[in-house]
């Protein structure tokens, strides 16, 4: 008999618990209820905030990729840059080369080398690069890198004279500016 008193109890005591939790509930349905539930003007002004947040991340998404598409092209516009600045050296000493020919050099020396550096400017024709050869042209300093002035009464002030060494862009980007004389008289 013991026994069956204890399950009493426990089953007694389970009741009350059981009645005890459907008043928490009840109590904390109450407390949501004392909150209460926004005003039609509350959520329409919650909406444009929203709708406000979705505009501005559509367009911080629509800059970004904007952004991601112009660096992209221009990696491959200018990505060779850096290849073809390190040619340059090479056909300078080609046209070096042709300059200063001995004369026991033979007319095949010659084409040879005029074929070398003709296939090396057409390799760097492909890719965009353009020589800056400023004959009778003003001084720009975006273009050209002034070595010396010299004066030449046959040229007004400002013009180039002599050029040293040819300028090469790539897209319209300056890679290396022609070397030159300023007249200056």
């Amino acid at each position: 008999m013991p026994k069956e008193k204890k399950v009493k109890k426990t089953e007694t005591e389970n009741a009350e618990l059981d009645n005890a939790d459907v008043s928490n509930e009840e109590a904390d349905i109450e407390e949501k209820e004392d909150i209460g539930t926004p005003s039609y003007e509350e959520l329409v002004a919650i909406n444009e905030d929203l709708e406000k947040s979705v505009l501005r991340a559509n367009a911080d998404l629509d800059n970004a990729l904007k952004r991601t598409i112009n660096e992209v092209e221009k990696a491959h516009k200018y990505g060779v840059e850096k290849l073809l600045s390190e040619l340059l050296p090479v056909i300078d000493n080609l046209e070096h080369a042709l300059n200063n020919l001995s004369e026991k050099a033979t007319k095949e020396d010659k084409e040879g080398i005029e074929l070398t550096l003709k296939s090396f400017e057409s390799a760097l024709d492909k890719f965009g690069m353009i020589p800056i050869y400023p004959v009778n042209e003003e001084f720009n300093p975006e273009k050209h890198e002034a070595v010396t002035m010299e004066q030449d009464k046959n040229k007004k002030d400002g013009s180039i004279g002599n050029v040293f060494q040819r300028g090469w862009e790539l897209h319209s980007r300056i890679v290396r500016p022609a070397r030159v004389t300023v007249i200056k008289n």
